[in-house]
């Protein structure tokens, strides 16, 4: 009898299994770091109790457009990619897939995301426009701008108005001052990645935070820590939450502090083991969040 290891392997499997790595499902870091944000809005915009119908578009809307950021991403970078250690063995960098299946994938996930969000406000509808113009130009920033990482921290964001938008039919002040806190978050912790890659984006020309702060690379990112945590106890004190949800940032700010150590020696482990971390940290902000709403 033959054995497994000797079967004949499934083309249409395989396949999948290269489109699933493509849009990095099997490193889903990149979803719950787009997911926070997104839940700690809906809690907010639906006092405590969002509709739980929104809720479950919104994590699918958020898994579904991550994907295909990550799918145009990996078009755009197709010929940077290859050069990267960290990003050399992916499937369209290893040439394993192609770049017409990287944009049909991205462009079936966007119009399922789309069709999701059809039955909100239409004023969700008008911000997924600018939402999906933020994930598909995102890649291409990192030719020109020198500090990518906002723009990335704007289209990981954009949930925030998008939820308030679904529940209040409208973006108040808070909102967008949450939009903010989420930019100088992102800054940190997509530094953090940054400084995994410095030396080959230095080689290939890529344009990141990392390498525009140069050897203060360290000091910006505990300094955009804090201006996030700053931020977001300002705008507790403003909304009125309670004791919950300053323990929340509490523990989020002891994650934080915790990161220096990991990132203060500039290797690539300890740069990534940081960045992984900040999932904790978007966690502790939203169980505060939630607890506070409870009681």
């Amino acid at each position: 009898m033959q054995s497994d290891l000797n079967a004949p392997r499934n083309p249409i499997l395989d396949r999948l299994g290269l489109y699933a790595r493509l849009v990095r499902l099997d490193r889903p870091i990149g979803i719950l770091l787009l997911l926070w944000p997104t839940l700690w809005a809906l809690w907010i915009a639906g006092d405590g109790k969002p509709d739980w119908i929104v809720v479950a578009i919104f994590v699918a809307g958020t898994v579904l457009m991550r994907s295909a950021g990550c799918a145009i991403n990996d078009w755009a970078d197709r010929n940077f990619d290859p050069h990267v250690k960290r990003t050399q063995n992916r499937p369209l960098a290893a040439r394993r897939i192609s770049g017409a299946e990287a944009l049909t994938v991205a462009a079936v996930l966007s119009l399922i995301a789309f069709v999701l969000i059809l039955p909100l406000d239409r004023l969700v509808i008008e911000l997924s426009f600018v939402a999906l113009f933020l994930a598909a130009s995102y890649p291409f920033t990192k030719r020109f701008f020198a500090l990518p990482q906002a723009y990335l921290g704007i289209a990981f964001g954009f949930g925030i108005p998008m939820a308030f938008a679904a529940l209040q039919g409208a973006v108040p002040a808070l909102g967008w001052w949450m939009l903010l806190a989420n930019i100088l978050w992102t800054l940190a912790y997509d530094t953090e990645y940054a400084m995994v890659d410095r030396d080959d984006d230095a080689k290939i020309g890529i344009r990141t935070a990392a390498l525009l702060f140069g050897r203060f690379d360290v000091a910006a990112v505990m300094l955009f820590h804090a201006g996030f945590l700053v931020l977001m106890v300002w705008l507790g004190q403003t909304a009125g939450f309670g004791a919950p949800y300053f323990a929340g940032l509490a523990v989020a700010a002891v994650l934080c502090a915790g990161q220096f150590r990991m990132i203060r020696s500039r290797t690539r482990d300890g740069c990534f083991r940081a960045f992984l971390h900040n999932n904790w940290v978007g966690a502790a902000v939203f169980v505060g969040i939630v607890i506070d709403a409870l009681i």
